[in-house]
């Protein structure tokens, strides 16, 4: 058997792997259902939740997130602290307009310097999640959400159900990203489908599955469950906080992450530029800043996703048709996300070229954590904060 032959049967192999055993990760069937709260049980007694957002230089999407978490109709007691992250363009102002206006508690903080040790985004969680707990009576749930997250009217409705009548210390919720330029075309449906493969939603679901995932973006977590892992202090030097929080709140009980089209992200990627950074900022550390994993990954990808079309259209029998029909189960397994974000079906074909740029935006994030940059987000380089 020819080394050519040899790579088409190993993509194969690793295709048939994953659309036939790899937890389901290609479907789309964990949605965030639409739920009435008059559908609850009689004497139903909803939790109190605080929403904590942390905010570094949001005060473009503020009016549109921040006012569709102070819109919630849930029926229970709800209140949002909002925690300015050493902003420079008046995110605390435009939060503090919103919050005068909004006929609900909106409390906004100033963050305080980020210590040593500690990543921005989970510096400023911890300071909100502080200001909710010290009050008179301590919330039952938290939502940590991020301030470029907006949400339909009854979505934390049907978050509180989900969690409650599942018992999940942890019930998440992947945004539906921004998808209406043509990088963000080319590119969002693919990191959606990619996570799915890290990460299969099913597995993270499934209680004696070791497989623990989140979407930081939409985060309910059970107040007393939070405390028992530790806190949020625990992850302090995450970069990838909420997979790494789901991972300790999966010890203290069931979790859930699922998909909506109803929770969305208001942040957009106009240029193939914007999501290379976006990928780069935290992609080295998924491989726990190592070379080995980083060659290993560059040769997974190779073999995976970039031999098959190469084979098929230059290959010999049959190396050719195996290749084919690796191709052919690619496309395929990509469906179902496509059709989520509403893209048209011929987008399959060209996920070789797309895990090609995602191959790039890797190395690049290599690159930029051993030039001394890894990790940047909104001016800060944060990346070693996570290795002390």
């Amino acid at each position: 058997m020819s080394a050519i032959e040899i790579i088409a049967v190993a993509g194969l192999l690793a295709w048939l792997y994953l659309v036939l055993l790899h937890g389901g990760f290609w479907r789309t069937r964990e949605r965030e259902e639409v739920h009435d709260f008059r559908d609850s049980p009689p004497n139903f007694d909803w939790p109190s939740i605080v929403a904590i957002i942390p905010a570094r230089n949001e005060a473009d999407v503020l009016p549109r997130s921040l006012a569709s978490l102070a819109a919630q109709n849930y029926p229970g007691e709800f209140s949002i602290v909002l925690v300015d992250d050493q902003s420079s363009d008046g995110t605390s102002d435009v939060a503090q307009r919103i919050a005068n206006e909004a006929g609900r508690k909106i409390t906004v903080v100033s963050g305080a310097a980020l210590p040593s040790g500690w990543t921005g985004k989970v510096w400023a969680m911890h300071q909100g999640i502080a200001v909710a707990s010290d009050q008179a009576d301590a919330p039952q749930y938290f939502l940590l959400t991020d301030a470029d997250i907006g949400y339909e009217p009854d979505v934390l409705t049907s978050l509180v159900q989900r969690a409650s009548g599942e018992n999940r210390v942890l019930t998440s919720v992947m945004a539906k990203l921004n998808c209406e330029s043509f990088a963000e075309k080319a590119l969002v449906p693919a990191f959606v489908f990619f996570f799915k493969m890290l990460y299969p939603f099913a597995w993270a679901n499934r209680a004696i599955a070791r497989t623990a995932a989140a979407a930081g973006g939409c985060m309910l977590v059970e107040r007393l469950a939070l405390e028992r892992a530790g806190g949020i202090a625990a992850i302090r030097g995450a970069l990838i906080d909420d997979c790494t929080l789901a991972k300790n709140m999966k010890v203290q009980g069931p979790i859930w992450l699922g998909m909506s089209e109803r929770v969305v992200s208001l942040r957009s990627y106009p240029m193939v530029d914007d999501i290379r950074r976006m990928v780069a900022r935290s992609a080295y550390a998924q491989l726990h800043y190592s070379p080995l994993l980083l060659l290993g990954t560059v040769a997974g990808l190779s073999v995976i996703y970039l031999a098959p079309p190469a084979i098929f259209l230059a290959g010999s029998y049959p190396a050719w048709l195996l290749a084919g029909i690796t191709y052919l189960l690619m496309a395929v397994s990509f469906q179902p996300t496509l059709r989520f974000y509403h893209r048209s079906p011929l987008w399959g074909f060209g996920l070789p070229l797309i895990a090609a740029a995602y191959l790039v935006f890797t190395l690049d994030s290599a690159y930029q954590h051993s030039a001394g940059r890894g990790g940047l987000w909104k001016g800060r380089v944060q990346a070693q904060a996570g290795k002390q």
